[in-house]
């Protein structure tokens, strides 16, 4: 039951996007369309995961054996920089329109904070390995979540009059903002 609660509390309830503002880039600029919202959701649930166990690895394997652990920051930086070139080369051999949809987000992603947020945070609150991973994919999946939520009132914004002052990024904050006070209501459930 505490993995359980451990994977809703990083997805719903403690959303790194609405509940600790971090990813706010990409979530801003990739949440136009549904499709490249859901290929940076998918990247990013990738790149977490894998940056974020190896990162658990890497810091109890060889930081603590040699009482290095000042060099976590660093260290958790070059790996999820390696990560996010491995999954940038990916799509763009495997899917070039997903590639050219995302743009330049996807390189942002090796400097989208909620990465090494997960990493450090699964240090600092001295999760186990299968709690590493459970964090690990539970909050990625919260922020694809927000994602797809918020690309699709975006895309049902398209259709709609809005007025001239607050067209394009002030609609979109101010339903951020909407969107963060309804899911801060979900702070008492865990």
């Amino acid at each position: 039951m505490n993995l359980f609660t451990l994977f809703i509390s990083g997805m719903l309830i403690n959303n790194i996007i609405l509940s600790k503002f971090i990813g706010m880039c990409p979530f801003m600029g990739v949440s136009t369309k549904m499709e490249s919202a859901v290929g940076m959701g998918l990247a990013v649930i990738f790149v977490v995961f894998c940056a974020s166990v190896l990162s658990w690895g890497l810091y109890y394997g060889v930081l603590v054996p040699l009482h290095l652990e000042y060099m976590k920051l660093i260290c958790f930086i070059l790996l999820i920089a390696a990560f996010v070139q491995f999954v940038e080369l990916f799509i763009k051999k495997n899917s070039p329109t997903l590639y050219k949809q995302l743009g330049i987000y996807l390189p942002l992603i090796t400097t989208n904070c909620a990465v090494l947020y997960v990493a450090l945070d699964n240090i600092t609150q001295e999760y186990n390995l299968i709690e590493t991973i459970v964090n690990s994919i539970g909050v990625p999946a919260g922020f694809m979540l927000m994602l797809c939520i918020f690309s699709t009132i975006r895309e049902r914004l398209r259709g709609n009059d809005v007025p001239k002052a607050f067209e394009g990024n002030p609609i979109a904050f101010i339903i951020a903002a909407i969107m963060a006070i309804a899911f801060s209501s979900l702070s008492g459930l865990v």
